[in-house]
């Protein structure tokens, strides 16, 4: 099983007319206009065969900005990457940086072992280690008495 973007608002059955379709294209346009603002931190996830590792791309914060939580096999990372005192003295024609609160969210797998989950900030990296806690088997055998 991987590592999976958790998202509550996914309906695969849920049944669609073209006005609905037009509805959430507008909606979506402005909706996006309005996001383009917000602080989504970028992330990966990578496995080996002892666990899995999500890096999140969150430089100029502290490791006392986040906050990790696990509820019911979800893991949700949060925090806050506030905008630095304002300079009157410059002009800015382009900020392209984001700030404002986040969250991310995570569906674990059954074999990770929640208790030994660990996290390091380094560099502008929030780095999360979860280990696997049973080794999976695709193959056994079943000797006959």
């Amino acid at each position: 099983m991987t590592i999976a973007k958790y998202n509550p608002e996914f309906n695969v059955m849920r049944p669609e007319s073209f006005s609905t379709v037009l509805d959430r294209f507008f909606n979506d346009s402005l909706m996006n206009a309005a996001k383009r603002s917000e602080f989504v931190p970028q992330v990966d996830i990578s496995e080996n065969d002892k666990n899995y590792t999500i890096e999140v791309a969150v430089p100029g914060m502290k490791k006392e900005d986040f906050k990790i939580d696990i509820n019911n096999k979800v893991l949700e990372i949060s925090g806050e990457r506030k905008m630095n005192k304002e300079v009157k003295e410059e002009n800015f024609h382009s900020i392209e940086t984001s700030y404002g609160s986040f969250k991310r969210s995570f569906r674990l797998p059954e074999e990770v072992s929640e208790s030994k989950i660990s996290a390091t900030y380094k560099d502008g990296i929030l780095e999360l280690l979860l280990p696997k806690s049973v080794e999976k088997k695709l193959k056994s055998s079943i000797p006959v008495k």
